[in-house]
């Protein structure tokens, strides 16, 4: 299953997956807080995500990522750190690189991540 997720979707699943290592449950509360999403605009992003089963919502209204959610999720996640990193080495200043990172990790294919991340850790230094 490997479908087009909207960016504003990624940043859904890689917020869950933020706030699952730091909280013992996830909660759209928590989601809505942690992104300064309104919580009507998050409980339609739970709904889409769970119909496409990336998400799992139990009776107690929690949030868990399925196996596929958390793919996704830990991939947006790894570009996204990796990019912030990058981007404060060379010398941006780390909010201009955080939100510039945001932006990189949603357009970018895996391929070219992958090439990118592998020629920046050969010429380093």
């Amino acid at each position: 299953m490997n479908m087009q997720l909207g960016e504003s979707m990624e940043d859904y699943l890689e917020a869950i997956l933020v706030l699952s290592k730091c909280l013992d449950h996830v909660r759209s509360v928590d989601v809505a807080s942690y992104l300064g999403f309104s919580k009507p605009s998050v409980s339609h992003a739970v709904k889409l995500l769970s119909e496409q089963g990336l998400i799992v919502l139990d009776v107690s209204k929690f949030l868990t990522l399925s196996e596929e959610g958390k793919r996704i999720a830990e991939e947006t996640y790894a570009r996204h750190t990796f990019f912030s990193e990058m981007l404060q080495n060379i010398g941006v200043p780390k909010n201009i690189a955080t939100e510039d990172a945001c932006r990189i990790e949603h357009v970018i294919s895996q391929e070219t991540f992958e090439a990118i991340k592998k020629y920046y850790q050969n010429n380093k230094d």
